[in-house]
């Protein structure tokens, strides 16, 4: 049982029908027939479902021009009986063993020239509906759907609002278990209960990086014992039941730091991670607020050691568009939500990261994680 009760009501048939009219106007925008969403985070934006993915074919087909179908294997139906077809206008197409899906898609869509595959549909049946669509161009469906996905609702925002009160709740409770003396390993198991208890579905990633494990952006845990002094990296997150992601982190002390730069080397990671949240705002370009962050720890001296891109989107996925890094033009627009994740790693000493998310306001920024930015020092 969770401690706390974070319901969120699922999307409405209402609004999964404005999300698939969109679907179809952006199939046509990109001159393409159809959209293929196979079971994942997109069928989930586009259904409030996500399905399973399996050898058999699950796939929703999307016309640009006309009625949906979900194509799916009559036995695994069932999975999809809460979602409102009939409301949504999506005529169910169920298929046994024996008979041919990939001609069953084919059918549906006629004479496509042009169709659109989800970004992580196996193999297995991209290539096997290649052959059943003839002479149709294969095309990714991530660039369509994505332009919607970006964007969240009021609904997403009031999820990922949700999910940012439940982590910072877990990071207010780190002291419970960082201390000298256990391992990385058994601190991050007690983070990963907790992060059930405080509403998440699971934990889909604890990072406990301490001493020169923190110097690894993407360590995850080890058998390595936490000692008096050590700089700890503890990045977490993960799904809540409407399936929208929380993502933070936090850098601790397990007493007072043993190197003597910590504190100064810290304020300029506080620096820049303030610098980029206060760049964000409708207009401004994604590269602006990695530059905004990075421009900082150059001044500083850090640049080497500022290895990775600012931010990434969140939402249905941990990892989505937009991403915050340098060379991507895109104009932020209100709804967009990301995370802002400076961080200093210097090899075998320590590393620190600040990570919150933010959304992108009608004349600013919004962040969904409220715990201070100052180093946590704890008692050892």
């Amino acid at each position: 049982m969770s401690r706390r009760s974070l319901h969120t009501p699922a999307p409405d048939a209402a609004a999964l029908r404005a999300r698939l009219d969109r679907a179809a106007k952006a199939a046509a925008a990109a001159d393409t027939d159809a959209l293929l969403i196979a079971p994942g985070s997109d069928l989930r934006y586009l259904l409030g479902q996500a399905g399973g993915s399996f050898e058999r074919l699950t796939t929703l087909v999307v016309p640009a021009d006309g009625v949906p179908a979900l194509v799916v294997p009559k036995l695994e139906a069932p999975g999809y009986a809460d979602v409102p077809t009939a409301e949504l206008g999506i005529e169910v197409l169920t298929w046994v063993d024996g008979d041919d899906a990939y001609r069953l898609v084919a059918d549906r869509l006629g004479k496509a020239r042009r169709v659109a595959v989800s970004d992580f549909t196996p193999a297995l049946h991209v290539l096997a509906l290649r052959a059943a669509l003839g002479d149709a161009e294969q095309t990714l469906a991530g660039p369509v759907v994505r332009e919607l996905r970006m964007r969240k609702d009021a609904a997403e925002i009031a999820a990922l609002r949700a999910a940012g009160a439940a982590i910072d709740r877990v990071h207010a409770r780190v002291g419970e278990w960082l201390r000298a003396g256990r391992t990385e390993a058994e601190v991050g198991a007690d983070i990963a209960a907790a992060i059930v208890e405080e509403g998440h579905t699971m934990a889909d990633f604890v990072i406990v990086g301490s001493g020169p494990n923190g110097a690894s952006p993407h360590h995850d845990v080890s058998d390595r014992v936490i000692e008096r002094g050590d700089v700890v990296v503890v990045d977490i997150g993960g799904p809540l039941p409407e399936g929208y992601n929380s993502d933070s982190t936090r850098t601790y002390a397990v007493g007072e730091p043993r190197d003597a730069d910590v504190a100064s080397t810290y304020a300029v990671l506080q620096q820049a991670q303030q610098a980029a949240v206060d760049a964000v705002r409708p207009g401004a370009t994604a590269e602006s607020i990695d530059a905004a962050a990075r421009d900082v720890i150059d001044a500083a001296g850090f640049g080497e050691f500022f290895i990775h891109r600012t931010g990434h989107g969140i939402g249905l996925d941990v990892h989505e568009e937009p991403y915050i890094i340098a060379g991507n033009a895109l104009p932020l627009e209100p709804g967009m939500a990301f995370s802002v994740e400076p961080g200093i790693y210097q090899p075998g000493r320590w590393g620190a990261r600040i990570e919150d998310i933010v959304v992108v306001t009608e004349t600013g920024v919004e962040a969904v994680n409220t715990r201070p930015h100052d180093l946590v020092v704890l008692e050892a």
